[in-house]
């Protein structure tokens, strides 16, 4: 069951449901928008020959910050890992679906690869992996809405929900997080 307007308004309005800074403007009829924050991390193509999955890859990125009313830039096929400048609060029994919005998708500009899915009771600002697939750079604002965040009720809810302690990489991020991949080697182990 994907929750409706107002649902949605409901589990904020009663802390159910954690989005902050809340503007209810965003809300759509079934998802609320999100907006692109100012922080982003970019591949310093010059640290490695390759990127090895088993290794931590936060030296193979930079972080960035550009002013709030200056755009950023994404080149034709560039890759970067953006945020989301509300930060998100999932109840056990509620999970979320990442999507772009079409406006852009119609651009070009896609905001995540593979990362739409928003466990329950992850807590923290949603990592962007943004691509610009056109051939032209196209200038990306902080603050402008960059996708939507529609909500699942789950049949129960989660006896291993999402968070610190569990296995989980994100929760708690704050600024756009690089890849933790390596760490399923070592717990693996």
């Amino acid at each position: 069951m994907i929750l409706s307007d107002r649902s949605i308004a409901e589990a904020i309005a009663s802390g159910r449901l954690g989005i902050e800074p809340f503007d209810p403007k965003l809300i759509q009829p079934s998802s609320i928008d999100v907006r692109l924050d100012n922080k982003f991390l970019v591949f310093r193509n010059t640290k490695r020959a390759f990127i090895d999955v088993k290794q931590p890859a936060d030296d193979l990125m930079e972080m960035i910050e550009v002013a709030l009313d200056e755009p950023m830039f994404l080149h034709p096929h560039e890759f970067v890992l953006g945020s989301t400048i509300e930060r998100v609060r999932m109840p056990d029994d509620l999970v979320a679906r990442l999507e772009g919005r079409s406006s852009l998708g119609r651009l070009g500009v896609v905001i995540h690869s593979t990362a739409g899915f928003i466990d329950a009771a992850f807590e923290g600002h949603v990592t962007l992996e943004i691509s610009n697939l056109a051939n032209l750079p196209i200038a990306l604002y902080p603050g402008m809405r960059i996708g939507q965040l529609s909500f699942s009720l789950m049949t129960t809810p989660a006896e291993r929900p999402y968070g610190p302690g569990r296995g989980s990489k994100y929760s708690g991020q704050n600024v756009p997080t690089a890849s933790r991949l390596y760490m399923d080697f070592q717990q693996s182990r």
